[in-house]
């Protein structure tokens, strides 16, 4: 679920305005987006806030609010997804404990699973 290439710092206009790293979706098939209900993402223990994740795929990007109401789009198995946490000045070189969480809905399973993965990543200079 959590890849080990891409786990990078953000630049936009010269300006390092978070973080980034790349994840698998947790489940046999493809998910709307819709179906993905939370995306969370810890780094050294500390909560990344809800409203500070991003994914994005194929050239867009969505909040996790805006990924609620997203009926058009898909997250396929296997599909490397970019998660983008807004965080000026983004993460400090070296190596951080990456804890991501992902909770979707399947129509056929009575609850709501969430999966879990965490281990260090090594962010570059």
């Amino acid at each position: 679920m959590l890849c080990d290439d891409g786990f990078e710092n953000v630049v936009e206009g010269g300006h390092t305005t978070g973080f980034a790293l790349l994840a698998r979706l947790p489940y046999y098939r493809g998910l709307g987006l819709s179906m993905v209900e939370d995306i969370a993402v810890s780094i050294d223990g500390q909560a990344v806030p809800r409203e500070a994740v991003r994914l994005a795929l194929r050239g867009r990007s969505w909040s996790l609010d805006e990924m609620e109401h997203c009926f058009d789009e898909k997250w396929n198995f296997g599909e490397k997804a970019r998660v983008v946490i807004a965080r000026p000045g983004g993460l400090a070189p070296g190596q951080h404990q990456v804890d991501l969480a992902i909770r979707y809905r399947v129509s056929y399973l009575p609850f709501v699973p969430t999966t879990r993965t965490g281990r260090p990543l090594s962010l570059a200079a």
